[in-house]
């Protein structure tokens, strides 16, 4: 316990997911907390439910692709709690419908990509940071995507927004870091949230499984733990990294489980 005591943080797409589990933690761990989503009753719920456990939260509106609603929730933030030393910069968008090829993609959904899941990331940090230069430092934490580093068939402006994202947390972190602040970001694998489990059919969650090197799918806490760290003074000499959170999906050759699968049925051939 304790791990941020005293801290103030504002989780972005905080109401469920990933910026709930974060929430959550950050909460127990001892940091006052203000949860910004765009769904402000579920907001509110999950305020509610961190302060029914005893800690401190509350809820804030927030409309990521809107500078003027991102700017509010920081100094909401502010005026709420005093200070701002957290920021979690976690709303993302993805559309698999018009996200597509780069011959395919819908060009409106590539700029609303764009503003959302990046220029976010910048105002939030734009707003924040001078708030945390008065405070003596502070932790930006971004959620970024193991689609940053891995190409796929569609969602091209999503993987391109996340590298994006990558690479403006090395840009905030030089900036900034002689203020006292440091940016990391996470980026995560296939992480079973509830969005994930009722959208994901078991056929594609064993394509999945395949490829990891662990014999299990992520969970939200296990981003909601990585950002907490980041978050905590534990991490004090760490900053301008990406922490990959992906069960070794993309660690092996890619052929490596086809071969292991035809090693293991030659040797089942051999013992008969």
């Amino acid at each position: 316990m304790g791990r941020v005591q005293g801290k103030v943080a504002l989780v972005t797409g905080g109401a469920s997911g990933i910026g709930l589990s974060t929430a959550m933690l950050l909460a127990k761990e001892g940091a006052k907390v203000v949860i910004g989503d765009y769904n402000i009753d579920a907001a509110k719920e999950a305020a509610q439910e961190i302060k029914n456990q005893g800690f401190e939260a509350t809820a804030v509106f927030l409309d990521a692709s809107k500078e003027e609603s991102i700017k509010e929730a920081v100094e909401f933030t502010v005026k709420e709690y005093g200070t701002i030393t957290i920021l979690y910069n976690n709303v993302g968008l993805t559309n698999l419908k018009k996200d597509l090829d780069v011959v395919n993609i819908d060009l409106d959904e590539w700029d609303r990509l764009m503003n959302v899941n990046v220029k976010s990331v910048l105002l939030g940090s734009r707003f924040a940071i001078p708030h945390m230069i008065k405070a003596g430092g502070g932790s930006i934490i971004n959620t970024a995507s193991m689609a940053a580093f891995a190409s796929d068939s569609i969602r091209s402006a999503y993987g391109a927004s996340k590298a994006a994202v990558v690479q403006l947390t090395k840009y905030i972190a030089t900036q900034y870091g002689k203020d006292n602040i440091r940016c990391n970001g996470v980026a995560p694998g296939l992480i079973l949230t509830p969005a994930a489990k009722n959208n994901l059919s078991q056929p594609l969650l064993d394509i999945f499984m395949k490829y990891n090197a662990l014999p299990y799918h992520g969970e939200a806490d296990d981003i909601g733990n990585t950002v907490l760290f980041l978050a905590s003074d534990e991490s004090k000499f760490i900053t301008g990294q990406t922490i990959q959170v992906e069960g070794g999906h993309y660690l092996a050759n890619p052929t490596a489980p086809d071969f292991n699968a035809m090693a293991a049925q030659a040797q089942a051939a051999q013992s008969k």
